[in-house]
């Protein structure tokens, strides 16, 4: 929950210390557009020497994306108003890693798992992932190494004429797509299902990506 929320509850006299939430940001999804748009723009370019400077920042700006975003989780964690909120036992909302399997062959498959540990954080692995990572993973704190790296991928994509923001933008809304459809899919057949007499009702089954 937000600090807005969170001091709306105590105006209410409502408990803060019970509340658990995440803060969810795709990775690797960011990384799949964001290699097309540099790619795109490489190919425009008749300098190898500057095509080769702009590809470098493939496979690299979804990491400095998370990273960033954990930095600004710590300043808001430290503003005044929600460490008055810690006091009363409120919790941080924790940066969740989504979409954290490796879409790119050509990259580690524990890439976006070992590249994102840190305190306060969570991510969601698919099954295939969890294998990879119990096989060869390494564990270790790795979110806040190299944050002016990051800093500057960010930098250096915007310079590129690569907008961030539009990516992002553009994976939100195909994310939200892409789990809205079943979702409906599931409410309409729940309702079928409650419409249909008890006797001919069979299973309900849904493919949920």
């Amino acid at each position: 929950m937000t600090t807005d929320e969170l001091e709306r509850r105590l105006t209410e006299k409502l408990p803060v210390d019970r509340l658990a939430s995440v803060a969810s940001f795709f990775v690797s999804r960011i990384d799949t557009l964001a290699d097309e748009r540099i790619e795109e723009r490489a190919s425009a370019l008749h300098d190898p020497a500057a095509r080769a400077e702009l590809t470098s920042l493939q496979g690299r700006v979804a990491i400095a994306n998370a990273k960033l975003a954990y930095q600004s989780f710590k300043s808001l964690c430290a503003e005044p108003r929600f460490r008055a909120l810690a006091e009363r036992g409120a919790r941080v909302q924790r940066p969740l890693w989504a979409s954290t399997s490796t879409k790119n062959p050509s990259y580690s498959d524990v890439l976006y798992v070992e590249s994102l540990i840190g305190p306060d954080t969570v991510n969601t692995l698919p099954f295939e992932t969890i294998a990879a990572f119990r096989d060869h993973g390494r564990a270790r704190p790795t979110i806040e190494e190299d944050v002016d790296g990051a800093r500057l991928t960010i930098e250096r994509l915007a310079q590129a004429g690569v907008s961030l923001p539009a990516i992002t933008q553009q994976v939100l809304e195909e994310g939200l797509r892409k789990f809205a459809e079943p979702f409906e899919k599931l409410l309409r057949a729940i309702e079928a299902k409650r419409a249909t007499p008890a006797a001919t009702r069979g299973t309900v089954r849904l493919a949920v990506p």
